[in-house]
């Protein structure tokens, strides 16, 4: 009887025995290891922006405009992008409208409604893309509309913001439109959006419906202004603010896309006449004439000193500022001087800024005790009456008809309004009274402005 034996490569492996913990064991640790490091993988890399556009969408109620507003995202944007969506208290249930979405929506809920300003500046500080698109939730997105947009951005360094055209909106992204329903828009959106460059045109003001930007312009520029409630007047506040650093606005007007209009500010009824008051009152008081301030920039120190300029740019020199975790700088001819010792010991209020805008501002070589601030801070308020030749560091200068200037370095910086002054917490300072040919003597230097208000307090 002959044997057959099985070859090396046939025979069966020998069992081991089974390690002590059990295959849910095994599995719920290696679960928790790899979420534990993702979440480390996460946290360590969240600075760094992706190749694509966030799309911030600010929402209070209204689900089904924004369920229709993010279908359309999906179904007509094929560019890498992500979804924000920050919701403003809403009493409807926002979460759980977004659920079909799965992990497609990033989402986050505010306490109470920060309004438009809120909602957008909290959205800012969770985008990664290189580019960001702030955009309302009564909107239907249709094909190529970013495509046109980033096309137009992308063109010219100098362009700070893009907006598409569109069917409902103030000023000169209004087109006449065919169409009478939405099922009609999509035939009319077709045959609009294709490529046509002879459709840009540069323009004066973009509405905040729909804004496109390179991430960094928005570092450049910094966050929205909460001071303003609801809605309306921050985008254009916003908007001056960007053309004062040089950089223009365009229209893509081969991009349409649908406004359904409005939406959450019709919800506010009776409300509304209140909150526009306000608004508009904010508005003019912190600004006084603000296009007559692009056109000064425009020819006066961008003329002058050429270049793109940063937010911090219009802040003053000799004012104490700090951030929401309570660090306190000097600001010094446009750096920032860490403060070795308490605030209260300089006898000056630190201005509330956002981390955002602090980040941005260089650093000086040195830290500064208070005792040296307190020395420059008097020191530039020691003669009410120097001339211009005389003139100290920081000095604060009253024109005719009560402009307050800073003497900077060779020019004299206006600030924009009173109530600039008192956001600095510099209305109460000493200043020299110049006539008007001293006044002139001096070049005029960039506008100081007042810094955003800022209630969110992670910002």
């Amino acid at each position: 009887m002959i044997k057959r034996f099985r070859s090396a490569r046939g025979r069966r492996p020998i069992r081991q025995s089974p390690p002590s913990s059990s295959g849910s064991d095994r599995y719920n640790e290696g679960y928790e290891r790899g979420y534990t490091e993702g979440l480390v993988k996460g946290r360590d890399t969240f600075h760094i922006p992706f190749q694509g556009t966030s799309i911030i969408i600010p929402t209070y109620n209204q689900a089904e405009y924004l369920i229709q507003c993010i279908g359309s995202i999906e179904a007509h944007t094929p560019e890498p992008h992500e979804i924000i969506v920050v919701d403003n208290a809403s009493t409807d249930d926002i979460a759980s409208c977004l659920k079909p979405f799965g992990g497609k929506i990033r989402f986050a809920r505010l306490e109470q409604n920060r309004g438009f300003a809120g909602g957008v500046n909290y959205g800012i500080m969770m985008a990664k893309g290189e580019t960001v698109v702030i955009l309302n939730n009564d909107i239907l997105v249709t094909p190529n509309w970013l495509t046109h947009m980033l096309r137009c951005l992308d063109s010219d360094p100098q362009i700070g913001a893009v907006g598409p055209v569109t069917n409902y909106i103030s000023g000169e992204q209004q087109i006449p439109v065919p169409y009478e329903d939405v099922k009609e828009m999509w035939e009319f959106a077709a045959g609009h959006n294709v490529p046509d460059e002879g459709k840009w045109r540069e323009a004066d003001r973009l509405v905040g419906f729909c804004l496109l930007l390179h991430r960094d312009v928005l570092h450049h520029i910094g966050y929205l202004d909460e001071g303003y409630r609801i809605g309306n007047y921050e985008d254009d506040d916003w908007i001056i603010r960007l053309r004062l650093t040089g950089r223009k606005l365009f229209i893509a007007g081969d991009s349409f896309i649908h406004h359904f209009g409005s939406v959450s500010m019709k919800q506010l009824g009776q409300q509304f006449e209140s909150v526009h008051h306000h608004n508009e009152l904010y508005y003019t008081n912190k600004w006084d004439n603000p296009y007559a301030w692009v056109t000064n920039m425009k020819e006066g120190a961008l003329a002058r000193f050429p270049g793109l300029r940063s937010g911090h740019d219009f802040y003053p020199s000799h004012v104490l500022v700090r951030d929401q975790s309570g660090l306190v700088y000097f600001l010094l001819n446009g750096r920032k001087y860490a403060l070795s010792g308490g605030a209260e010991q300089v006898g000056a209020e630190a201005v509330l800024l956002s981390r955002l805008d602090i980040r941005q501002i260089p650093d000086g070589e040195y830290s500064l005790t208070s005792e040296q601030i307190r020395e420059m801070l008097d020191s530039a308020a020691i003669d009410e009456s120097l001339s211009a030749g005389e003139a100290g560091a920081g000095q604060l200068v009253e024109g005719p008809g009560g402009r307050v200037y800073q003497w900077s370095r060779g020019t004299m910086r206006p600030f924009a309004s009173l109530h600039t002054l008192e956001r600095w917490h510099m209305a109460l300072r000493k200043r020299s009274v110049w006539p008007l040919e001293r006044l002139n003597s001096v070049p005029e230097g960039d506008l100081i402005i007042a810094p955003p208000h800022l209630d969110n307090p992670v910002l």
